[in-house]
């Protein structure tokens, strides 16, 4: 995940300055293990993904699931570490967030998301 931050956009709105891009075997499995925090500009995308969880972390994330397109299809506002998510049928990316950050975006289902 050493590449150039993604940016996360809601139409013409920059929600998110730092994406870091986790689409390989490795850095999906690592994913946010072993960080001490995510910062509120800060998300991790994860792709291909429909289920996540927070075994081994030490501080809870907010959950947003897409379908192909970017477009919200299933969240989970505050998930604690030591969790399991469930499977979201027709999810194919998932983006981690800072909870207090999702919940000032107010998403709602449907809601696109672009990463770039």
């Amino acid at each position: 995940m050493a590449r150039k931050p993604l940016n996360c956009l809601r139409g013409d709105q920059l929600l998110l300055s730092e994406v870091a891009h986790a689409n390989s075997f490795f850095t999906r499995l690592r994913g946010l293990l072993g960080q001490k925090q995510l910062k509120q500009e800060q998300g991790l995308l994860i792709t291909p993904c429909h289920s996540v969880h927070t075994l081994g972390m030490h501080f809870a994330i907010g959950v947003v699931f897409l379908n192909r397109e970017g477009a919200v299809i299933h969240q989970i506002a505050e998930m604690p570490p030591g969790q399991l998510s469930p499977v979201i049928k027709g999810a194919k990316q998932v983006l981690e967030l800072h909870p207090e950050t999702l919940a000032s975006w107010g998403l709602e289902t449907g809601d696109v998301l672009v990463f770039r």
